[in-house]
């Protein structure tokens, strides 16, 4: 089961976190912050998968693994029991990564910063309740497609505007 999914940049600045399982926002934000600091004094030839060094205290969290990839400015994490595979969460990351540079046409992270809801979406539609939900990212991004037509057709100050277009056209 996945517990977590943090996307930090080089600088420990949280971009994006979704955690599967309850923490305090304090327990939460020392969890960034410890994982950071693991993750970011690792060589880059090194393996991208730790083992559970004390983050998750306790004995059903002794299994627990962080595995990450580093692209450009962001750290992808993955916080995962041992029952998931590091090799199918590292492609459950290039899947997301992929997903969200498909989606924001070559992604940086401005676009995280200024449209969370529409990477928590795209996060949804992978992985619900800590469990990988779809991986092929032409459904992710119909998903999304479909969710951004209901969101223009809902917004209602739109809909005036195209109201008031049409009767300046006409009148």
């Amino acid at each position: 089961m996945i517990k977590g999914v943090l996307v930090v940049n080089n600088y420990g600045k949280p971009r994006a976190t979704k955690f599967f399982e309850y923490f305090p926002v304090d327990e939460q934000q020392r969890i960034i912050r410890e994982v950071f600091a693991l993750i970011s004094k690792r060589n880059e030839r090194a393996c991208n998968f730790l083992e559970n060094t004390g983050i998750f205290p306790g004995a059903e969290n002794e299994g627990t693994k962080l595995i990450y990839r580093h692209y450009a400015t962001l750290y992808f994490i993955f916080v995962a029991d041992s029952s998931e595979s590091e090799l199918g969460i590292l492609d459950l990351i290039q899947v997301f990564v992929e997903s969200l540079d498909r989606a924001f046409e070559n992604v940086c992270e401005l676009d995280l910063i200024f449209h969370p809801d529409r990477v928590i979406y795209i996060l949804d539609e992978i992985v619900q309740g800590g469990m990988v939900l779809e991986t092929r990212q032409e459904e992710i991004l119909n998903a999304l497609a479909a969710q951004a037509k209901i969101e223009k057709e809902q917004d209602p100050l739109r809909s005036k505007m195209k109201s008031l277009v049409n009767m300046a056209r006409r009148g």
